[in-house]
């Protein structure tokens, strides 16, 4: 939300020499030593990742995996899943894709690589894809370069500074939110334009964009600066849940002779909210429901009981389609699908015997020589995973991780007490080893090569925004009528 503070509605500029490390991480972080594992997995080499995975998946062959590895995408070229490692009844392990987002965070929840690191993955991003994008031979606009954002000051503060030393220039800061009324951010014939705390405006020739809340409602598809990640890729799925879930379908149709597939939960797609008690019902009475424009654990809804139910029929929507999945709880009260019926591993037990459902967050980028993890951490539940519901429980807390929270003047803050790090000490509470690092990345990876294929479906040959095919994939009035087209 915009603040009334007289500075906010301008640019400020950041200058090279500017990185200070203690401002871009959190203290825990910033102070914690790598889990060996960790490090190990960062640095592995992409030929031994295919061969370990191919060793264990029989059924995949290196060459096609080396593809699917080395594969450039056109508009998705930064992202950041959510898996959550969970077990079927008959004990076969999977990491399962939540969603992947076009705007990740996480550079300020990781512990550097190397004890002489100052920038860590920062920098990589910058480096080893930022830059080669915004150099790709196209006419392009000319101007200065920004970081444009409307959450996550710590880290999008970082990237700037990073950026002034990368390029050896001013890179322009400004926040640029859905509903401020003087935005400092504008577009004139598809070209940015920034507003500095003199009033004047600034041509911008490639933006770094953290942009979250609806960013389809400021950012157009089509514009002659560089954006990183477009819009598109929001539009496709890395903020759009439901062209997300169609995406992964496609592109599993598409691996399906290759023996690789996305792994997700049992998925409906279109849902009027009329017809969520009867789908509730067919899957046990357990399911979670999700507003698919949504973000940062907003508009997901975890249902395991009729009082959970008719409290998420009372409320008001402003979309008119969403998405229904199985719940994944514990063994005893999980979704009941044609798929069978998955459930958490969760945390190692802790002191007291608890177990906490947990996922897993990583960051991934395109590079010249393939795609590469960046950052992981992880988050943990509020509550407890119990064996047996009680009656009239809330179960978010024990099921829902997101740390994003939005405080009472409407700005957002983190929870980072449920922050695990990959670090000595909290790696080890999640159970998860070495070859659960590579499921997570393999998955990550294709995750994101669905949507971007996606985005680009949804392009002609000579660069439009196909409308009409996107109304057919998503045919949500109120979601098209928010559009920046």
């Amino acid at each position: 939300m915009a603040s009334s503070s007289a500075t906010i509605n301008a640019a400020r500029k950041v200058f090279p020499g500017s990185f200070e490390a203690h401002h871009h991480w959190y203290p825990k972080a910033l102070n914690a030593t790598i889990h060996p594992m960790v490090n190990f997995f960062l640095n592995l080499e992409q030929n031994r990742i295919i061969t370990r995975y191919c060793h264990l998946h029989p059924g995949v062959r290196p060459k096609d995996l080396e593809e699917i590895l080395n594969y450039q995408p056109k508009y998705f070229l930064w992202a950041g899943a959510d898996l959550i490692n969970v077990t079927s009844i008959e004990g076969k392990r999977l990491m399962v894709v939540i969603e992947n987002n076009s705007c990740p965070s996480g550079q300020k929840s990781m512990p550097l690589t190397d004890d002489h690191q100052e920038r860590g993955a920062y920098r990589w991003l910058i480096e080893r894809t930022f830059k080669p994008y915004i150099q790709r031979k196209r006419p392009t606009a000319h101007g200065a370069l920004a970081v444009v954002y409307d959450k996550n000051p710590m880290e999008n503060t970082g990237y700037a500074a990073v950026m002034a030393d990368v390029f050896q220039e001013p890179v322009y800061l400004v926040e640029f939110y859905h509903d401020d009324p003087d935005p400092a951010v504008r577009f004139d014939n598809g070209q940015m334009l920034v507003r500095d705390e003199q009033g004047n405006w600034h041509p911008i020739r490639a933006a770094f964009r953290y942009v979250t809340q609806k960013p389809w409602n400021r950012l157009p598809v089509h514009t002659r600066t560089r954006i990183f990640n477009p819009v598109l890729a929001c539009l496709a799925g890395g903020r759009n849940k439901m062209l997300a879930a169609k995406a992964y379908d496609s592109f599993n149709e598409e691996l399906e002779d290759k023996g690789l597939r996305i792994n997700t939960p049992y998925t409906i797609r279109d849902v009027r909210k009329e017809e969520i008690p009867g789908i509730v019902k067919s899957m046990g009475g357990q399911a979670v429901v999700k507003v698919p424009y949504s973000n940062a654990g907003q508009g997901v809804f975890t249902i395991v009981s009729k009082e959970e139910l008719n409290a998420f029929m009372e409320r008001q929507f402003d979309y008119d389609r969403f998405i229904v999945q199985s719940l994944i709880g514990n063994y005893n009260w999980s979704s009941t699908t044609t798929q069978g019926r998955l459930f958490h591993v969760g945390s190692i037990p802790s002191a007291a015997g608890h177990t906490y459902v947990c996922d897993l967050r990583l960051m991934v980028s395109a590079t010249p020589g393939g795609i590469k993890p960046l950052s992981i951490y992880a988050r943990r539940a509020e509550k407890p995973l119990p064996d047996h519901l009680p009656p009239g429980v809330n179960s978010w807390p024990m099921l829902g991780t997101n740390l994003s929270y939005k405080k009472s003047d409407g700005s957002w803050d983190t929870d980072t007490n449920r922050l695990l790090l990959m670090d000595r000490r909290d790696f080890n509470r999640l159970g998860i080893g070495l070859d659960d690092l590579i499921e997570a990345f393999i998955q990550t990876v294709l995750s994101m090569t669905a949507i971007d294929k996606m985005a680009q479906q949804l392009m002609t040959k000579d660069g439009k925004f196909r409308l009409k095919h996107f109304r057919q994939l998503n045919d949500d009035l109120s979601f098209i009528d928010e559009l920046l087209l």
